[in-house]
């Protein structure tokens, strides 16, 4: 290349369009929008950043590679990174570098960074973005307020830097920092300073228990305790990883040990070490004679602990008492470790005990936690979608597969219901019976382990086993139960967009598992003037809030102008598939469950249903003349004459003969849910004068169900339609 100009003599322009070359000739844009330069000159670098740092273009440090070159001999190529936020667009002369530049957001750039002020220095450093004393190419990264040293590898945020640069401890910086943006620093209350102390205290005390329970297991008196975690399983390396310990059954030897530490009882009480008599004793030690499992807060600092007891009478486990450091309802046994995991992307997984977290953990899913002795509480729920930091927060709620472990997950259910978000939910997952991870981990292995999980059930699917699986649905009235009881638990949803989509979610359950069986194709020969044992019968009544099951009027009701228009769609629907009949196979489920209000029209459409649907019919040329011919020979040839003719084409000539298959479809469709809707309507009248009647819990969520199927039944129809019968 030609010789590089002098500083000194050019103008700040001209060097700038020396740059933008330079970069065109031997510079690069990355597709992430990084931007260097590449020489096998480092002096030519050199030059380049004095020249940036004049005209304000933050750089990084310069690098080296060794590369063969066309000769097949090695030689070092030297490389330089800009700072992208500090350079302008028209830099870059390629069409495709300033596009790339353009749209690139790079994490570790100098945004918005602004010179306060500038102060004159006798040193000469490599310094361009701050000032780091004896080290160089600092970089400050606005996002997340800290820099990072290229050069030698410095890093920290701005309080550190002002804490080396200015030899200031934390507090002295943070006033400086605070006062030089105008901020007031708050001042710590004589009650503040003696509440921290106090927790101080109360953590050194704990952590200092649980140093002595972990030496207690190495001793003879702690025999037992280590022997019972070797039954289990757990090598030398698992136990002092999860740092257990044993209680002696001494009720005194802790309270000495930590008597001789400088503890007095009255924060060993407060700490759950000790328990106090009523009769005025001297306290004794809350854990004795059990394994123990220390539990850490959210940054790994041990706050309480958890006891198996291995012999003698007592409950199985204990766990300490809420204190100024632990309350149980909050914290997750090995919440720390589970949030390392977490940021890593392995899945959050809910077990129920402390040897079930552990055996989860060395099978690989480092995400285990437990609650501490009690059902999983909301806000321990809060804590786990906490943890996970992807946009989908869904953890593993593992359970027994007994009838115990059911009853727990469905607490757990009822428990994170109302607290559903977009994009945060659970599964549930069912162990073997008789199983729990640590056993099932121990006997196949952390495969069938993962098994478990890939099995584990949306939370919508575990609501509807909660309230369908064991309850009698054999009757109208049990059928209603349990739909009241899935809308019950459906409204307990806080936020209204999930709400929504588990009401439908739940209500299409209820049809499929309730809804009347289809019309079959292969229900056998059809017999003229032989029905099904349907006519004549009374109209299937509407279940409250089922799409597609609607009730025809009682006879007598519904007279005047709306029947009018009723009994014309419902004309209108046969005559349109009697004159297509090859439209039955896409219209016959929506025509059948849709029952008329005229007798006579009613019982004409099971006729026509029954010999679409016969199996000798289904699949063969039965064209319109065919079927109206059928039709005529059961019975029906005077109310066929009178649906065929204008009286019924001139409201909708898409039912005529003539008409295009497509046309037909494109018009059945309307008048379907015009009468669709009307039949939404009178349910939901019935609904509220049942309501008027009875006001109890099942007749209000009755008429709720049904005013939001009357808005959803409502959307998509015109007014117009057929007005003018």
């Amino acid at each position: 290349m030609k010789a590089l100009p002098a500083l000194n003599d050019s103008t700040d322009s001209y060097l700038l369009g020396f740059l933008a070359g330079y970069i065109a000739a031997d510079g690069h844009v990355a597709k992430d929008g990084t931007v260097m330069l590449h020489s096998a000159d480092r002096a030519h670098l050199e030059w380049v950043r004095t020249a940036a740092l004049r005209l304000g273009i933050g750089t990084y440090g310069i690098t080296v590679a060794n590369r063969r070159g066309l000769a097949a001999e090695p030689c070092d190529i030297f490389r330089i990174h800009f700072v992208p936020s500090t350079m302008d667009a028209s830099l870059f002369l390629g069409d495709q570098a300033r596009e790339r530049y353009e749209q690139a957001r790079k994490s570790f750039a100098r945004l918005r960074w602004v010179v306060e002020s500038v102060e004159e220095t006798d040193r000469e450093e490599e310094v361009f973005c701050a000032e780091v004393p004896g080290e160089h190419a600092f970089v400050l990264e606005d996002n997340i307020l800290t820099g990072n040293c290229f050069g030698c590898g410095a890093h920290g945020d701005i309080i550190g830097f002002v804490m080396r640069h200015d030899n200031l401890g934390f507090p002295e910086a943070v006033e400086h920092l605070a006062g030089e943006a105008g901020l007031p620093v708050p001042r710590p209350t004589e009650e503040d300073r003696q509440r921290y102390e106090r927790r101080k205290t109360l953590h050194d005390l704990v952590e200092q228990a649980a140093r002595w329970f972990e030496q207690q297991l190495h001793t003879s008196a702690g025999r037992s305790g280590l022997d019972y975690f070797l039954r289990r399983g757990l090598d030398g390396e698992t136990i002092a990883r999860f740092r257990l310990g044993y209680a002696p059954g001494d009720s005194n030897a802790l309270r000495t040990y930590l008597g001789k530490q400088g503890f007095s009882d009255e924060d060993m009480v407060n700490a759950g070490l000790l328990k106090r008599p009523d009769d005025g004793r001297s306290p004794y030690s809350f854990f004795r004679n059990r394994v123990m499992f220390p539990v850490t807060d959210r940054r790994g600092q041990v706050v309480a602990f958890g006891g198996r007891i291995l012999e003698g009478d007592g409950p199985k486990y204990v766990n300490t008492a809420d204190t100024p450091l632990f309350h149980k309802g909050t914290l997750l046994y090995g919440l720390s470790r589970a949030r390392q995991a977490a940021a890593d992307g392995k899945p959050v997984i809910v077990a129920e005990g402390y040897m079930d977290v552990i055996a989860l953990v060395r099978a690989g899913f480092e995400g285990a936690v437990a609650p501490l002795g009690t059902a999983l509480t909301e806000t321990q729920v809060q804590e786990l979608w906490k943890l996970i930091p992807a946009a989908e927060k869904v953890p593993f709620l593992c359970f027994d597969g007994d009838n115990a472990g059911r009853r727990a997950a469905w607490r757990a259910v009822e428990r994170i219901l109302p607290h559903l978000a977009p994009g945060q939910s659970a599964r549930v997952a069912f162990l073997p019976e008789g199983e729990d991870p640590d056993s099932l981990i121990r006997a196949q292995g952390a495969k069938a382990m993962g098994a478990v999980l890939e099995a584990a059930i949306p939370l919508s699917d575990a609501l509807w086993r909660m309230e369908s699986e064991g309850r009698p649905t054999d009757t109208p009235e049990a059928k209603a139960a349990v739909k009241a009881a899935l809308e019950a638990r459906v409204a307990t949803i806080a936020d209204r967009d999930v709400q929504s989509f588990y009401r439908t979610e739940m209500r299409r359950r209820v049809d499929e598992a309730f809804a009347p069986a289809r019309p079959a194709y292969n229900r056998g020969p059809w017999v003229p003037g032989q029905g099904r044992g349907r006519f004549g019968e009374a109209p299937r009544r509407h279940v409250p809030g089922t799409p597609g099951r609607l009730t025809s009027k009682p006879a007598g009701e519904g007279r005047g102008r709306a029947s009018r228009l009723a009994s014309m769609r419902e004309r209108i629907l046969l005559a349109t598939l009697i004159n297509h009949p090859d439209l039955f196979g896409e219209l016959a489920e929506p025509l059948g469950l849709l029952p008329f209000g005229d007798p006579e029209l009613e019982k004409l459409r099971w006729a026509v249903i029954e010999c679409l649907s016969d199996d000798r019919n289904h699949d063969s040329t039965l064209d319109a003349d065919a079927l109206c011919r059928h039709l005529s020979s059961a019975g029906h040839e005077t109310m066929v004459g009178a649906l065929l003719g204008e009286s019924t084409y001139v409201h909708a000539g898409f039912a005529r003969p003539d008409a295009s298959t497509e046309d037909a479809r494109k018009g059945w469709w309307p008048a379907w849910r015009h009468l669709h809707h009307e039949r939404v309507l009178d349910d939901l009248r019935e609904a509220k004068a049942a309501l008027t009647r009875d006001n109890s819990e099942a007749n209000f969520a009755r008429v709720v169900a049904l005013q939001q199927e009357v808005i959803k039944s409502g959307l998509g129809i015109a007014d117009s339609d057929f007005d003018d019968v």
